[in-house]
């Protein structure tokens, strides 16, 4: 039974089954990325990291952060952020050095290892991007139209969490 299925007697079963609809799209267009990080790094030949491992050295990038921040900036949407840290640093890819002012906290950042997974996310995003332009599948109207959407559902999300209605 679909989700779509269980949804007799639901008020406005149209934008409810839409809304459903745009949850799933959502995540399957995460594991899809997720494949392609995977096909992207088997092509050129990097088997030790994972995509989501893949995918947080990308978006740290030239930052310097703390493992807090990782989450708090978006930078990473795991629960495990803890491991894929550890394992980053043990394979050479992030460097961590303990902060100065808080003992605690430790401060992370690329290696040359991880600028390099870094450069070969970017370019595979590069290509992604001009394809998707240059074969009319979405063009710059269309996405920032999708991001504002789910800028506004994310905003909404987040005063459910912190309201509860």
């Amino acid at each position: 039974m679909s989700v779509h299925e269980r949804l007799t007697g639901a008020p406005d079963r149209g934008f409810m089954s839409e809304y459903l609809e745009s949850l799933s799209l959502v995540e399957r267009l995460h594991r899809l990325l997720l494949d392609v990080l995977k096909d992207e790094f088997e092509r050129v030949g990097v088997l030790e990291i994972n995509p989501v491992q893949a995918l947080l050295l990308f978006n740290v990038g030239d930052h310097e952060v703390t493992a807090g921040e990782l989450k708090s900036r978006g930078y990473y949407q795991g629960s495990n952020v803890s491991y894929n840290l550890k394992k980053l640093v043990e394979m050479g890819y992030m460097h961590h050095q303990r902060c100065g002012i808080d003992r605690r906290a430790v401060r992370v950042r690329l290696t040359a290892k991880g600028r390099a997974v870094h450069d070969v996310v970017r370019k595979l995003f590069e290509r992604h991007a001009e394809g998707l332009q240059s074969r009319g599948v979405l063009g710059a109207d269309g996405i920032e139209t999708i991001n504002s959407s789910l800028r506004r559902v994310e905003r909404y999300w987040t005063d459910q969490i912190r309201y509860i209605y």
